[in-house]
């Protein structure tokens, strides 16, 4: 894997965005830059915006103000359909895989409307052995694990330039955990550009290369993974050292 050079644009400019709910807003000025081959964590605490604010960068949600740029283009006011063909491709915490359908048909969906890729088939099914073998069995009888990773899978169907995660470790016992953080670096070693929101900082932070805190809707501290980790107060909120 390979980063960007320092010269180069960013893939994914989000600059001064804001975004709410019923005229409040939940998110307010927020500001960073993810370049090509970069993995970049956002982490904070449970209700500090990080879904709002992924959803109002892959167009689930308009923002209140800010634009929102990808790969040179302009997609503040895009659909999420739009910017998913755009090649942005957003994995929620949530999911949302179709229970009553099976592993391999969640999987075929992922590279709507083209037909799926037998070699990105084959490439899922190597990051994840597990849903090769139980690739007929339906989604929503797998463990919590198991979907996470009919979830990521699902979106890398649609061969995407950047995969955006919410919150992958939700429900997950450590272990399982440690296996998603584990397939997502086997990602980043293939080149894939990667945007994750999480809880779970000490992992989110050994993937990424850079990342923000997110506070109250708001950008509080940014730096590598290395600067973010030694930091005092970043230490003491997240990763459980006085």
């Amino acid at each position: 894997m390979t980063g960007r050079s320092p010269l180069s644009e960013p893939l994914l400019t989000v600059s001064d965005v804001s975004a709410g709910y019923l005229g409040e807003d939940v998110v307010h000025d927020v500001t960073f830059t993810v370049g090509e081959g970069d993995a970049v964590a956002i982490i904070g605490s449970n209700g500090a915006g990080k879904t709002t604010l992924f959803r109002t960068i892959c167009g689930m949600m308009q923002n209140t103000g800010g634009t929102v740029t990808f790969g040179g283009t302009d997609i503040t006011t895009a659909g999420a359909h739009q910017v998913a063909r755009a090649g942005l491709a957003y994995v929620p915490a949530e999911r949302h895989l179709f229970p009553e359908m099976s592993v391999r048909d969640n999987l075929i969906l992922g590279a709507y409307p083209d037909r799926p890729s037998a070699e990105r088939m084959a490439l899922v099914f190597e990051l994840f052995p597990r849903l090769a073998e139980r690739e007929r069995q339906h989604a929503g009888t797998m463990s919590g694990g198991e979907q996470q990773m009919v979830a990521v899978g699902r979106a890398l169907m649609s061969e995407p330039t950047l995969l955006m995660l919410d919150e992958p470790t939700t429900g997950l016992a450590p272990k399982l955990a440690a296996e998603a953080y584990q397939a997502l670096a086997a990602l980043r070693e293939q080149g894939l550009t990667v945007l994750i929101a999480e809880q779970q900082v000490p992992l989110a932070l050994a993937l990424a290369d850079r990342g923000y805190v997110l506070e109250n809707g708001r950008i509080q501290l940014a730096g590598t993974s290395e600067e973010l980790a030694s930091n005092p107060d970043v230490r003491r909120a997240y990763l459980g050292v006085a």
